[in-house]
């Protein structure tokens, strides 16, 4: 038993000794944390991109499926996709979404998880998930 509590002990240490400590960067001016927030996605359109917003406040939103394949005890591997709201502010990259990409299209998006709310017609709050798109790469 005593010999086991040492492999385990042994084990820790050596997890101890793989974790790295980073020191708190803060921008000594403004007392800025540095943070990060960052998405990678990797799937299929789902419908053409839309034009939305204002004139002041352009936006091109579309959806894209990723998929999570798993097994469900002996069944075979089953597939659940998820639907990630994209959102494209970038003038440029806006255009290009807007003209080239199409439904069904496989692309990989890098961006930032966005949450807010806002009222619904009927008065209720309802929350909201997207990604801000910094950069859209199609594929053929």
């Amino acid at each position: 038993m005593l010999r086991m509590v040492t492999s385990q002990a042994r084990n820790l240490v050596g997890c101890l000794n793989s974790v790295r400590f980073f020191s708190q960067e803060v921008n000594e001016t403004t007392n800025i944390e540095k943070t990060i927030n960052q998405v990678t996605l990797l799937g299929r359109i789902g419908a053409d991109p839309q034009r939305r917003g204002t004139s002041e406040h352009p936006v091109v939103i579309f959806s894209i499926a990723t998929h999570t394949n798993y097994k469900h005890g002996t069944a075979d591997f089953m597939q659940r996709t998820d639907w990630h709201r994209v959102c494209v502010f970038n003038p440029n990259l806006r255009e290009t979404v807007s003209q080239y990409l199409k439904k069904g299209q496989r692309v990989m998006i890098n961006g930032r998880i966005s949450y807010s709310e806002y009222k619904d017609p009927s008065g209720n709050l309802v929350s909201s998930t997207s990604i801000i798109a910094d950069d859209v790469i199609f594929f053929q």
